[in-house]
């Protein structure tokens, strides 16, 4: 093979996982959706807190791995970059299509939820203006994740 054609094969190849990884995607987001469903009904636990903890978790978990990666090699953009980009595509596009889709309702019971989204927005914009200016500190980190770990506790109370 010619390496126009390797470059062809490969291309296809890509396209090929691409589309194979959405239809695995499209399968694995129902049987988390309605696995989900039958866990919190086994344990008597609202879809909203399942929804707020095991799946937001299981969502998350490439995005940590990814940024915890970035982090230890050195490359902060990266893992910054990951984290602000996939929240802004979560918070737009991902609930913009769906309710292109299908309306949602939205229930103000998601407030407590949305004000510890905007705090910690907050937190992490100005954690970088308090000394050691332009890092986030391990004491700024443990601060975002204990305000984590407060949020999944109330969640349950």
């Amino acid at each position: 093979f010619s390496d126009e054609d390797t470059k062809k094969i490969s291309i296809v190849k890509n396209t090929l996982f691409i589309i194979l990884g959405i239809v695995i995607l499209k399968f694995g987001g129902e049987l988390v959706v309605e696995n989900a469903k039958k866990v919190a009904v086994a344990l008597n636990i609202s879809e909203k807190v399942i929804g707020l903890t095991i799946v937001a978790l299981g969502t998350s978990l490439p995005e940590l791995a990814t940024s915890v990666t970035a982090a230890i090699k050195g490359e902060s953009d990266i893992a910054i970059g990951n984290i602000v980009g996939s929240n802004i595509f979560n918070m737009l596009l991902i609930i913009g299509l769906s309710a292109i889709i299908k309306p949602i309702t939205y229930n103000v019971t998601y407030n407590s939820q949305m004000a510890i989204l905007f705090f910690g927005m907050i937190m992490i914009t100005v954690f970088p203006f308090i000394k050691p200016k332009n890092k986030l500190s391990r004491l700024e980190g443990l601060a975002c994740v204990l305000l984590y770990v407060f949020y999944t506790i109330k969640l349950f109370f």
